[in-house]
């Protein structure tokens, strides 16, 4: 049968679209090209699938080179269309191309959202050519975060779908990103066959953009190798056809590998060449994870060319883009990590197809949902916190630096990751207040010499914006409390710093007054008072809500994590009172409350003496973390305490069997066996000279406390970045022989 004009102009469109789709991986140029002829005969003939078709395709090459604002604009008008039509399957493709943009530009939130959408459309219809697509991409942000075990999970349900509909170019695009998580894993074996694998079949294919990838993780096989001359042959050969595709990420990260490459290689001059176009190229594009991987890499080059003020300037640099990462997107992760657990029910409802089945799964999403933030919680934790304590220690050992310019680098340096480690330390707070696992440590405590110290702590922040601070404490409060001074303090803190924030002039004002007395309890009444720009009284109600600051009053440079009165609500809530608060526009705001206290006798001050208490006594240290495992030797060896080094638990456990400790300070997570599992090792063999040896945690999961199963185990757990003083105290406090 003959086909009308039309007919025959609707399998053009559909012909240009597979071709545009096809050649995607040679020719990126060429599909773009493609996809505009197609889009624009669709328009002509007024077919709303094909035009949602051709949106979908030019949206996705966008998305490849990079031109974001272009895809997403593209993406939403193929949704409406494909919501017209009632096509789920589309809307799937064309949310594909929106988490793309979401992950590459720092969104993960987003992205997670996207394609946990995409994945579930995607199972409906037994699309395995895009399964394979989702799951590889959601691996990219699982891996991001740390959290391997669910990005192998990912990659390798990726490499399922492929092969399930014979795509060998899908099979090889898991195959490059797993490949790179086996060699962070020190399996390098396992990590050269399957990047091999992946070359071989790019080569077989034709696909060029694939291949480009596939040099770069084989570079990164050979880097670690030390076969740098081939590693130079592929990252070369990556940076010279992402160049000719036009593909950003990938550039990007080949720019900042091939300048890790000249680190090794001792080029040091052709290294800072390399990570001058990384930045430049990361900014214009907003790859944040490139970016701030080229300021670390700045750093550790300075380090080696012995400029200090250089190296701390990167390390700041550093610091910044990952705060602006950190702060933009941890906590809405944490909160969307229930979708994953939503898409493995979705899964397994399909398979089963029984009503009591689904039951029992809903039930288990609660469970796993509980679980996956737990464990998101605490890799996070651990991830942020531990680089956070090699820099933050080293700055306090290098505090009595004599040279003026290096300690103003220095005192800025510990500024930044101080505000860095109250942010993160805002995030977990907040998520330990809605999990309910918030206790009280009530001590007798100096109460005037608290809101002293609190004063000194926020007056430079007042004063760099040219206000004042002022604290005026009712005569009749008495001097000393029972209470847990960190929530007073963290209470206070949070209200004082919201009021600097959106103040401009003026003055700050903080009131305690003594409001009623009964037998040994005073209730005090806080106020915190502000010259600032105010709150509309629309939003007057959600104040306190997470994440609901008004656009009108919320900008770039105020900062913060979003959760600092959400965390006071619930802190004073946890006292048994309330928090309240007055304020008018252009004029200021008043935030009150009040709380109960038991008066008890001033304690006395005691100060940690670093004297010669420890001289002569030995420590097991197992530390996976070069740099924090040199702090804190260096630490210890400072109060005369000798040092013995396990790089993991299994050497942990093994060193115990040599000789008797004074101490053990175990770091919770290590590679070959963790430290919940070398101290159970170490305490239940009777023949192990050091069973009975105080055993200290030192880790930077704040969650590790909480695992009761493990807490009978450990003398104490020590947080990292550390304390010195509470380890010094804790230390003294064993009287190890």
């Amino acid at each position: 049968m003959k086909l009308t004009p039309q007919q025959t102009e609707k399998t053009h469109i559909s012909s240009l679209l597979d071709e545009a789709y096809a050649c995607r991986t040679y020719n990126l140029k060429r599909s773009t090209e493609l996809a505009a002829q197609a889009l624009a005969s669709s328009r002509n003939l007024n077919e709303s699938c094909l035009i949602a078709k051709s949106l979908s395709h030019s949206a996705l090459f966008s998305m490849i080179l990079g031109e974001y604002d272009q895809a997403l604009e593209m993406s939403a008008e193929s949704i409406r269309l494909y919501e017209t039509l009632g096509d789920e399957k589309g809307i799937a493709d064309a949310k594909y191309n929106i988490a793309g943009v979401h992950y590459k530009t720092n969104n993960y939130h987003l992205g997670l959202v996207n394609l946990v959408d995409c994945i579930n459309t995607y199972r409906k219809f037994n699309d395995h050519h895009n399964l394979a697509r989702s799951h590889k991409s959601l691996g990219t942000i699982y891996e991001y975060f740390g959290d391997e075990k669910n990005a192998i999970t990912a990659y390798e349900d990726s490499i399922f779908s492929a092969k399930q509909v014979g795509d060998l170019n899908l099979e090889a695009n898991a195959y490059n990103p797993l490949s790179g998580i086996y060699l962070k894993q020190h399996d390098i074996e396992k990590a050269a066959v399957l990047i091999e694998r992946s070359l071989e079949i790019k080569k077989q294919t034709g696909d060029v953009r694939g291949l480009a990838f596939a040099y770069y993780g084989r570079g990164k096989v050979y880097i670690a190798q030390k076969r740098f001359d081939e590693a130079e042959e592929d990252l070369t050969a990556s940076v010279k056809i992402h160049l000719e595709m036009g593909e950003t990420l990938g550039l990007g990260m080949a720019y900042h590998k091939l300048a890790s490459l000249y680190v090794a290689m001792h080029k040091l001059d052709q290294a800072k060449i390399e990570l001058e176009k990384g930045l430049e190229f990361s900014t214009v594009y907003h790859l944040s994870m490139v970016k701030f991987k080229c300021y670390h890499l700045f750093y550790e080059i300075y380090k080696l060319e012995g400029d200090p003020i250089k190296a701390l300037n990167s390390l700041e640099l550093y610091l910044k883009e990952r705060e602006s990462v950190i702060n933009a997107q941890t906590l809405k992760v944490i909160e969307n990590y229930d979708l994953i657990n939503k898409m493995e029910a979705v899964k397994k409802e399909a398979q089963l197809q029984l009503e009591k089945a689904e039951i029992i799964e809903k039930k288990n999403i609660a469970e796993q949902t509980a679980i996956v933030k737990q464990e998101f919680l605490s890799t996070m934790s651990h991830e942020i916190r531990t680089p956070l304590n090699a820099v933050i220690t080293i700055s306090s050992l290098l505090a009595d630096r004599p040279d003026k310019e290096e300690q103003e680098l220095i005192n800025a340096l510990r500024f930044a990751s101080n505000s860095l480690l109250l942010l993160i330390n805002d995030i977990l707070d907040f998520t330990k207040l809605e999990a309910g696992k918030a206790n009280f440590e009530l001590r007798p405590t100096n109460f005037r010499l608290l809101l002293d110290n609190i004063k000194k702590t926020y007056d430079s922040l007042a004063r760099e914006k040219g206000l004042r601070l002022n604290f005026r404490i009712d005569a009749h409060v008495a001097k000393s409390y029972d209470m847990d001074e960190n929530k007073i303090a963290q209470i206070l803190g949070n209200l004082i710093t919201n009021a600097i924030k959106f103040t401009y002039f003026g003055d700050i004002e903080v009131l305690v007054e003594k409001t009623n007395s009964v037998d040994y309890e005073d209730s005090l009444r806080f106020t915190v008072n502000d010259t600032g720009i105010g709150i509309p009284p629309a939003y007057l109600q959600d104040i306190f809500e997470s994440f609901s600051q008004p656009q009108s009053i919320t900008t770039r440079k105020q900062g913060g994590s979003g959760l600092g009165l959400a965390i006071v609500k619930k802190l004073v809530v946890l006292h048994g009172s309330d928090v309240f608060v007055k304020s008018k526009e252009g004029l200021g705001s008043s935030f009150y409350f009040e709380i109960k206290f038991k008066r008890t006798d001033v304690p006395d001050k005691v100060l940690s003496k670093y004297s010669d208490n420890l001289d002569g006594r030995t420590v097991l240290l197992a530390e996976d973390n070069v740099i924090n495992a040199m702090v804190i030797g260096k630490l210890l060896k400072n109060w005369k305490i000798k040092v013995e080094l396990a790089k993991n638990g299994l050497e942990a456990v093994a060193k115990s069997k040599q000789g008797a400790f004074n101490f053990i300070l175990m770091d919770i997570h290590m590679p070959e066996m963790d430290g919940f599992q070398a101290t159970k090792a170490i305490i239940t063999d009777t023949a192990n000279p050091n069973h009975k040896t105080p055993i200290f945690a030192l880790t930077a999961d704040v969650t590790a406390e909480y695992q009761s199963e493990y807490h009978s185990y450990f003398n104490g757990f020590l947080r990292k970045p550390v304390e010195i003083d509470k380890l010094y105290d804790a230390l003294l406090s064993t009287n190890a022989v």
